[in-house]
């Protein structure tokens, strides 16, 4: 980089430094950068104040003797910073020369002295100045570049706080009062338009004996005090002349004897009728003795253990000690009268303003803690005073983490006591092993910060899998089925009943080398092997695991084991349970149908959801019978209550149902005597019950209900409707008869029944769930009877809060009406002849429907029926066939005499008509009728009608 390059990245650097910087560090920063551009041996600042004289402020690479000489220059004497300042131009100033003004201190090193000043507006208020080494004269460039030095000093010099004073120790007539007892008191008066200060005689003797040439001016007190003090006292005496206010200033004077006695002065000033300060006058006195006093206070304060700061009553800082400069991070010039909240490491505090504004008003002490960074604690006491606000500033950072990790380490214990808590009121309330698996997964996994969990049991000699969280199906199939082995870390924890912690993957491989695989597969670092026992029995293992490696600490290893032990009770309760469970709801489903009969007058398809809570069976089913003339009964029930008795009910009540509808009772009659058996049963037990009979030649569906929710039905386009039934008690609470109500069906139209733990289970009354059902019916596809109940119950499941207490069924099927051209119905005469007619028509109407190899069994079965009508019955006969899944015959009549099967003797000439008719269908019964019985029998189509069956006795009457 060339020097112009250097001389440009050093003026940007300096114009990156903030505006507000203290005096101090704006002329380091500029004679750092100046001396080293320029290559000088030193350099120097003086500034200007109010007398004619420049006092030295900052230094570099000047030893104390050649500095010392500079402490104080006098404007008219023949120095470079003088000249510089009062010329107002760029000085050089070759070292030796007789001829120009140099330094008063001879010899100086170097080659030459070049000085720049800088200005406050129009007025030169200083001058820098380098002392080279080498070079005989500054070059263009470089007095530019020391000029655009000049320039920042003097654009951050306007931007400065200001600068620093002395400690103000309280009230001013009280310290003059003090001042005044037993001390001499001298006066003194200063001419500000011509700088002479004239002293009274105490005031002379207070400085020692003077020189016989001294002039009383400004310039020469300035010899006589120590350069130390010059700087404060000047900045009291420029503030009390711009501000207008009292001055005061403490500051040592030479003595004869070469020492220094301190004397204190306070003075006012004085203006013309123009407002134009002219004149200062005032007071001074010794104060070596309490200054003495107050430095022996001052030493024990600054070294203090603990940090210490004096504050006026706006806050700003008066005094600090080392301890309280090392944590606000600056020196006590640099702090003096900075306002203690507006300092940036202590900026980010919240309320700090606040709370010592709030400790200066009351007279109570305030103490807290604050973060000045982020690794350092200081725990602050503000003591409100007469003068201002004390603050005592203690670093409690190592206390305070001790504490933390003591309040962590009970928050700890705390939280895993909670833990634990919740973990046991969890496996409290856990019935099965999944219940068990998912409360250890949510309360045990997080906290250790695991990743995957398994729970498998022991079963003989070999493992599986109750359930897992976190792992991959792979991993969980090859522990169902593995033999207990003492090389493989569940084995070691069920063989030796102890914890086994590994702690990351390579760990795992060195010591089961046969399962090196498993980390891989498992995709976890680390492992704790926890053993499930109970009873002295280790009957399962708990893996908990990590997606990092991890090595448990004893506490956490110590907690893990006692969590073993309350999850080996809870699973050991489950697993009774899920026996229990099983067995009641293998029962439970025993008693319900196994499969749906397939018919072509009806499509069903049902579920059956039990209670998620307990394991008490309940009473809730449903079933399918088809009975003759393709007519079928579509049945739904409900046994209140849940338990084996329960269920004993359901059972018998099934039973009854589908013995009562295949022996042809009418809807209502099956009702009563259902009544009759659940009120057998004692006072306690009731039962709801639907009762639906479809009858596809007509359409029409026969309800009967007692106390049970009516059925929904959906018709082809849509439309959900619940027919009004009469609403009937419930079983075992009713009277006979029961109503019945007869509804026209269309083809192809839904009918769904169901229990109410399907609607309540929704968390609303039934009315609402039956309104949610008809919504849900009329907006899904119909199509498969299968997904609907499935969408069904899923709904039902989700919405359902009760359905963890209540059982549910569903039954839904598709009705469907015989067509016209599948039926024929012919009026039989009532004479002997109407048996060869009903042969006829059977014929023709079988070759119809191309049925000819049932013809024969067709009308050897009519001609058996027709017989027994025109020889033991009433009233006019009536034939019909109807063609479903198998060919009905039925012949009706007035008669209500019921045909029974009976064995006839060798030498009977009849009775063996029946079992004709018996051996040549598939099934065959009576129903009766409004008026009268119909006798109806089943042929399957696949009957090859050649010849009599074997079974039909060679004289079977005909």
């Amino acid at each position: 980089m060339g020097v112009h390059e250097s001389a440009n990245a050093r003026l940007a650097l300096l114009a990156t430094t903030s505006p507000g910087i203290v005096e101090s560090e704006i002329f380091r920063l500029g004679l750092y950068h100046a001396a080293a551009e320029l290559r000088s041996v030193g350099a120097a600042v003086h500034l200007r104040g109010l007398t004619p004289a420049l006092r030295l402020v900052s230094s570099v690479g000047l030893p104390p003797t050649l500095a010392g000489s500079w402490e104080i220059v006098v404007e008219d004497e023949p120095t470079v910073p003088a000249e510089a300042v009062r010329t107002g131009r760029c000085t050089w100033v070759p070292v030796g020369s007789g001829d120009t003004a140099g330094p008063p201190a001879s010899p100086w090193p170097g080659t030459g002295l070049a000085s720049v000043p800088f200005f406050s507006g129009d007025r030169a208020v200083g001058a820098i100045t380098l002392l080279m080494g080498e070079q005989e004269e500054l070059s263009t460039k470089q007095w530019d570049y020391l000029r655009a030095v000049a320039v920042w000093t003097e654009r951050r010099l306007r931007q400065a706080p200001p600068r620093a004073q002395p400690i103000r120790e309280g009230p001013a007539g009280g310290r003059l009062r003090q001042a005044l007892k037993g001390v001499p008191i001298g006066t003194w008066d200063w001419d500000l338009r011509t700088g002479r200060l004239d002293w009274a005689d105490a005031a002379v003797a207070l400085f020692g004996a003077l020189p016989a040439d001294y002039e009383p001016r400004m310039e020469n007190w300035v010899r006589l005090a120590h350069p130390d003090d010059i700087p404060s006292a000047m900045a009291a005496a420029e503030r009390a002349i711009r501000e207008r206010t009292l001055y005061e200033a403490e500051y040592r004077v030479c003595q004869p004897d070469g020492s220094y006695a301190w004397n204190q002065a306070r003075g006012s000033v004085v203006c013309d009728e123009n407002g134009v300060p002219v004149r200062m006058a005032g007071v001074v006195w010794d104060s070596s003795e309490s200054r003495s006093a107050r430095n022996a206070l001052a030493r024990a304060l600054r070294m203090m253990s603990d940090g210490f700061i004096l504050l006026d009553d706006e806050g700003r800082i008066l005094f600090a000690n080392l301890e309280a400069e090392r944590a606000l991070g600056a020196t006590e010039q640099e702090l003096f009268e900075r306002v203690l909240w507006e300092l940036p490491v202590v900026r980010g505090v919240p309320d700090l303003e606040a709370r010592c504004r709030e400790a200066s008003a009351g007279a109570t002490p305030v103490g807290f803690d604050m973060w000045m960074t982020l690794d350092r604690c200081h725990h602050l006491r503000l003591v409100p005073g007469s003068s201002g606000l004390t603050v005592y500033l203690t670093d409690v950072t190592e206390s305070r983490r001790r504490r933390a990790e003591r309040d962590a380490a009970r928050r700890a214990a705390e939280q895993r006591s909670a833990q634990i808590a919740e973990l046991t009121a969890a496996l409290a309330k856990a019935r099965s092993s999944c219940d068990v698996v998912d409360a250890v997964a949510q309360r045990v996994l997080p906290p250790f910060g695991a990743g995957g969990l398994a729970v498998i049991a022991v079963e003989g000699d070999r493992s599986q899998v109750v359930g897992a969280v976190g792992y991959p199906e792979p991993l969980l199939d090859a522990f169902n089925g593995s033999p207990i082995a003492s090389d493989d870390p569940i084995g070691e924890a069920v063989l030796t009943g102890a914890p086994v912690f590994i702690p990351s993957a390579q760990e795992y491989v060195r010591r089961y080398p046969r399962l090196a695989d498993r980390p891989r597969l498992a995709g976890k670092q680390g492992w704790a092997f926890l053993p499930l026992t109970v009873s002295g029995r280790t009957f399962a293992v708990c893996t908990v695991s990590f997606d990092q490696p991890r090595h448990l600490a004893h506490d956490e290893r110590s907690l893990l084991t006692a969590i073993s032990a309350l999850v080996a009770h809870a699973l050991e309760r489950a697993r009774l349970y899920d026996a229990e469970h099983t067995r009641a709801q293998e029962l439970q489903r025993g008693l319900l149908p196994k499969l749906l009969p397939e018919l072509p007058e009806c499509t069903a398809a049902a579920r059956f959801l039990p209670a998620t809570e307990g394991m008490d069976v309940g009473g809730d089913w449903y079933d399918v019978i088809p009975l003759s003339a393709g007519r079928v009964a579509l049945v739904v029930g409900d046994v209140m209550g849940h338990g084996l008795p329960q269920a004993a009910t359901m059972g018998q009540l099934r039973t009854a149902v589908d013995t009562l509808a295949h022996l042809e009772v009418p809807p209502d009659e099956i009702m009563s005597h259902l009544n009759q058996i659940v009120g057998s049963l004692g006072e306690d037990s009731f039962a709801t019950f639907l009762y639906a009979l479809h009858d596809p030649t007509t359409g029409i569906c026969t309800f009967t209900l007692a106390g049970h929710p009516p059925p929904a039905v959906v018709e082809p386009d849509g439309s959900v409707y619940f027919p009004d039934l009469p609403p009937d008690p419930p079983l075992g609470a009713g009277e006979p008869p029961f109503q019945t109500t007869e509804l026209q069906v269309k083809d192809g139209s839904l009918l769904v029944l169901f229990t109410d733990g399907l609607l309540e289970s929704r968390g609303s009354e039934i009315d609402q769930g039956m309104a949610d059902l008809a919504g849900l019916l009329r907006t899904a596809d119909r199509r498969d009877l299968e997904r609907l109940c499935d969408l069904v119950t899923s709904t039902a499941l989700r919405c359902g809060p009760s359905r963890a207490v209540d059982d549910a069924a569903l039954l839904i099927a598709r009705l469907h009406t015989m067509p016209a051209d599948r039926m024929a119905t012919w009026q039989l005469p009532d004479r002997p002849q109407a048996a060869g007619e009903a042969r006829q028509h059977v014929r023709e109407q079988l070759s119809l429907w191309q049925l000819d190899d049932l013809v024969l069994a067709t009308e050897l079965i009519v001609s058996e029926l027709v017989g027994n009508v025109i020889r033991h019955a009433s009233g006019p006969a009536r034939l019909r066939l109807l063609r479903s899944a198998d060919l009905i015959c039925e012949v009706s009549d007035g008669s209500l005499t019921t045909p029974r099967i009976r064995r006839a003797s060798e030498t009977d000439e009849g009775g063996r008509g029946l079992q004709l008719v018996a051996a040549l269908s598939q099934r065959w019964g009576t129903r009766y009728t409004t008026t009268g019985k119909c006798i109806w029998a089943e042929l399957t189509q696949s009957n090859d009608g050649i010849g009599l069956p074997l079974d039909v006795p060679a004289d079977a009457e005909l």
